[in-house]
């Protein structure tokens, strides 16, 4: 499941993508009006998280635009605002849910999970694609059918966002982002060794590997189909 944070609260956005990547979501982030509208534009979330008061375009501009735009993806105002009157704007504009800060991971996370399940968005506790099945609860991977090999938590995160876009080359920098977050300790080499584990638990020969594939000077990408020729290095 992806989500889109909108917070120009910097320190406030990386704590809420951080207990989000922790409970196996896959985070956006922005950081005012026009940069979400970009992004759910891009992304297409299953959810926002939007802040009210945002620079540029406020938080009620953006959920306008949004809804006139014809999006029905949930959207949870986050506010330090608990007036009724600010509450009542944001449910008549389309927003499905109101969480006043400050809150805690634990009330976000349920939060979350209620408004997800209300769409029927919520994953099951299992996702396939093609020969890759991600047991999220257990943390662990499937490959063709055969016994799940457990991840660690920096594998799980790098598992998961590129079987959310398998298919697609994944720039370093973005998966460095969404596995250590934007203050933490990733850089090319730490993901290089990263990657370097988890091709050992998805492929029969790790020096050639079907799945997990190095796209020079760019990244990487996942094919959960496996691919036919092996050309992918380190």
């Amino acid at each position: 499941m992806k989500i889109l944070v909108v917070d120009d609260d910097l320190e406030l956005q990386r704590l809420i993508a951080f207990t989000l990547r922790g409970a196996g979501y896959f985070v956006v982030e922005a950081g005012d009006g026009p940069a979400a509208i970009t992004a759910f534009e891009g992304e297409k979330p299953d959810l926002v998280l939007l802040d009210v008061n945002l620079p540029r375009v406020n938080g009620f501009e953006v959920l306008k635009r949004l809804r006139a735009g014809g999006a029905r993806t949930p959207v949870m105002m986050l506010t330090v605002r608990a007036g009724e009157e600010d509450q009542v704007r944001g449910l008549d504009l389309g927003a499905d849910d109101y969480l006043a800060k400050p809150f805690s991971p634990r009330t976000l996370l349920a939060r979350v999970r209620a408004q997800l399940r209300r769409t029927g968005a919520e994953p099951a506790a299992a996702t396939t694609r093609g020969d890759l099945a991600l047991d999220v609860e257990r943390q662990s991977v499937a490959v063709r059918g055969a016994d799940p090999v457990r991840l660690t938590q920096l594998e799980f995160r790098l598992l998961q966002m590129l079987l959310a876009s398998a298919g697609h080359t994944l720039p370093t920098e973005r998966l460095t982002t969404h596995v250590w977050g934007r203050r933490g300790s990733g850089d090319r080499q730490m993901l290089k060794q990263l990657v370097h584990r988890l091709r050992r638990k998805l492929e029969a020969d790790p020096a050639t590997p079907r799945y997990l594939r190095t796209i020079s000077g760019i990244g990487y990408v996942l094919e959960p189909e496996g691919g036919d020729d092996g050309r992918a290095t380190g």
